[in-house]
């Protein structure tokens, strides 16, 4: 299929707005939206730091402009121990099959998202912070074995009930000092060329744009609708790491 010039950027824009407006939105999902569907149009080297610059860019956007609802207490347990986690998740890279790994944490993803759909009653109580320093920790070992560190601390917010504020605002702390960090390991790697940063900065009003009408949604929704999405997104998530494995397990 020949896609022209102009058209490549409009459908790149197109998808960078929908995957910026439901993390700007509901505070997760953005890459498992834009991933991999810029990696068809630009290939993996480009849309991986891309989509790096364009996270990174909705964290920070979201923590200074709504700091006020983060539990910073939460946010520094679940950074620290993540950073413990990740040297583990490299050891378990070596031993541990990528593709089962994934399919198992899918399967997990999928169900929670489904239960907690259902009966969304369930919650956690973590007042001494212990669970968010395991989940944390879990959650690097994911990050550092599988890249996927993203789930787990969503669904640690989603079992502690935070107001929808809260939740989305939490998370983009943790997200944001994960982002840099990725960003960092990108640079040391030599994929911030000339051509991933134009492209950046060509699309960032394009990202902007799908900043404010996300947070418009946002503010605008009820707390019982914001749930049900997260829970879908959850679900969505689950099934395209489940998807995705068994696809590579039986080539």
């Amino acid at each position: 299929m020949n896609i022209g010039f102009d058209n490549i950027y409009i459908l790149i824009g197109i998808i960078l707005f929908l995957s910026t407006f439901v993390r700007s939105a509901f505070g997760f999902g953005d890459a498992v939206i834009a991933m991999p569907l810029l990696s068809m149009i630009i290939g993996l080297q480009l849309a991986t730091p891309l989509i790096a610059f364009i996270a990174a860019t909705i964290s920070l956007i979201i923590v200074v402009k709504d700091h006020k609802h983060i539990d910073f207490h939460v946010t520094w347990r679940l950074v620290i121990s993540s950073l413990i986690g990740i040297p583990f998740g490299l050891l378990l890279l070596k031993g541990v099959s990528d593709n089962w790994a994934k399919l198992i944490l899918g399967v997990c993803i999928v169900l929670f998202g489904l239960y907690n759909f259902i009966k969304p009653s369930l919650r956690l109580d973590d007042k001494r912070g212990i669970i968010s320093l395991f989940a944390g920790f879990l959650a690097g070992i994911l990050g550092g074995a599988y890249n996927t560190n993203g789930p787990l601390v969503v669904i640690y917010g989603k079992l502690k009930q935070w107001s929808p504020e809260k939740f989305r605002n939490t998370l983009q702390g943790y997200f944001l000092f994960s982002g840099f960090s990725i960003l960092i390991g990108h640079g040391l790697a030599g994929l911030w060329t000339t051509e991933v940063l134009k492209l950046y900065l060509f699309l960032l009003p394009v990202v902007l744009i799908a900043i404010v009408t996300g947070d418009h949604i946002h503010k605008r929704i009820s707390d019982d609708r914001f749930n049900q999405i997260v829970n879908i997104l959850l679900i969505f998530i689950g099934l395209i790491l489940f998807l995705k494995s068994v696809h590579s397990i039986m080539m």
